[in-house]
């Protein structure tokens, strides 16, 4: 496809990277010349500087040709007015990310009216993500499938659950719990396993069920959900601002430490069920005098990276409660990951997912769509939930007897609401879902499951 990329920041830097490996041809356009040097060279793409709502330059960047226009500058306006353009100078979807919570309530009309194919709000999927971890606080991660009815939970295996040494099989019969263990990471590798792989202590596990069976599971090894009702969250920008009011809404009690005063007012003018603390969290003294060790979850959304990881740091120290990051580059994964800080959220890498699913989705519209999509286990392997369509290779034929591609597996079937957990005869069948977990990358297709 081809696909012109307005705005060379951290999401239009993120999308880049993940379109790229795709395969796909793309115009990045910029006013910073340093940026579009950069990310052109970097992924071998056409860089255009200019301002992506002029004519010119959309005709310079083909926009008569351009499949898909995506629009993520640093200004709401600027790109809904970049997609608007688009709109009138070619054929393309358009995709702009709008942020302000002031659009939020318009996003439907504004759709409608401007003919926008997508509208993305970066800080507002964060702070859902957040939201999530804090109503389940023993995992690590959650993706959620089949419209909310199915979990993939991550979650590190700790020595006191007792599962280290013993076989996927056993511990599955043991508890005779309906999930499939789906993927496992050991330090550097990620595995996809079987039943007679081996856990050991430390691993962190992904696992996918019903959200009962889910729940059942992590009951069963001693990691019941503990209720979250407060939180004290470090930071007061957009993403802090849509996670406090919802929240607010399901009874949380919020604390916002915030350094900026006129932040401060505006936050609690538009949070008034919120309490705004005007201070710098780097104090540890105004962190323990707010209450960090009582807090049932410490959230640092800081801009910066550093800061955030090392006041989760600090909060794991000095409080029980969940501790959740967010971190926007992603340099030094492997170190963070090693560090025990609880949930680590990325923004810019919950957007590309929405838009890669969107991609993929939109490329193929015959037998199969791709519904969902989130890239996992840091990007190393990929989660996918297919639509069927119409019969194909796969449908209607035993699971036992399909030639799976290695390092695949069929994690879930939803069918007609109803959830089932792969056995060997089962059949997918027109009209399901299909959830896949696999570290092959780029499948469009259900068929693409197959080998050959």
């Amino acid at each position: 496809m081809n696909i012109i990329i307005v705005g060379c920041g951290k999401v239009g830097a993120s999308l880049a990277e993940r379109l790229s490996a795709e395969d796909h041809d793309l115009v990045l356009v910029d006013l910073n010349p340093q940026k579009v040097e950069e990310l052109s060279n970097q992924f071998d793409a056409m860089g255009i500087v200019g301002n992506g709502a002029s004519f010119n330059i959309q005709q310079e960047a083909g926009v008569e040709h351009a499949d898909l226009f995506i629009a993520v500058t640093g200004a709401d306006e600027l790109n809904l007015l970049c997609c608007l353009m688009a709109k009138k100078s070619g054929h393309c979807q358009t995709i702009a990310r709008v942020r302000n919570p002031m659009y939020n309530q318009e996003i439907r009309f504004i759709k409608e009216q401007l003919g926008i194919s997508m509208i993305i709000n970066p800080e507002l999927t964060a702070a859902k993500e957040i939201l999530k971890l804090l109503k389940f606080p023993s995992a690590i991660k959650i993706d959620t499938f089949a419209k909310g009815r199915v979990e993939l939970l991550r979650f590190r295996l700790k020595p006191e659950i007792g599962f280290g040494g013993k076989a996927i099989v056993d511990i599955i019969d043991r508890l005779k719990t309906d999930v499939l263990i789906c993927a496992v990471e050991r330090g550097t590798d990620v595995v996809i396993p079987n039943g007679s792989f081996v856990l050991q202590d430390n691993d962190i596990l992904s696992i996918v069920g019903s959200l009962e069976n889910t729940s059942k599971f992590f009951e069963q090894i001693g990691l019941k959900p503990k209720t979250v009702k407060n939180s004290l969250i470090v930071g007061g920008g957009t993403i802090a601002h849509y996670l406090t009011q919802n929240l607010l809404k399901i009874g949380f009690r919020v604390r916002i430490i915030e350094q900026n005063p006129e932040r401060c007012e505006y936050l609690s003018e538009h949070l008034p069920g919120a309490d705004i603390i005007n201070g710098d969290a780097s104090n540890e003294s105004l962190l323990l005098e707010e209450g960090l060790s009582t807090a049932d979850s410490f959230v640092a959304l800081t801009g910066m990276d550093e800061e955030n990881i090392f006041l989760s740091l600090f909060a794991k120290k000095h409080s029980k409660g969940k501790t959740i990051a967010k971190v926007n580059r992603i340099a030094f994964n492997d170190i963070i990951d090693s560090l025990d800080i609880g949930s680590i959220v990325y923004p810019k890498y919950l957007t590309a997912d929405y838009i890669l699913q969107y991609v993929r989705a939109w490329q193929n519209s015959i037998g199969s769509n791709v519904e969902t999509l989130y890239k996992i286990l840091d990007g190393r392997a990929e989660a996918l939930e297919f639509s069927i369509r119409e019969p194909s290779a796969v449908t209607d034929v035993p699971l036992m007897d399909l030639n799976l591609k290695d390092n695949l597996l069929i994690c879930c079937i939803n069918r007609k609401g109803v959830i089932l957990t792969p056995r060997g005869q089962n059949k997918i069948k027109v009209g399901d879902t299909v959830i896949i977990v696999t570290t092959n990358r780029g499948l469009h297709d259900i068929r693409d499951i197959l080998k050959g």
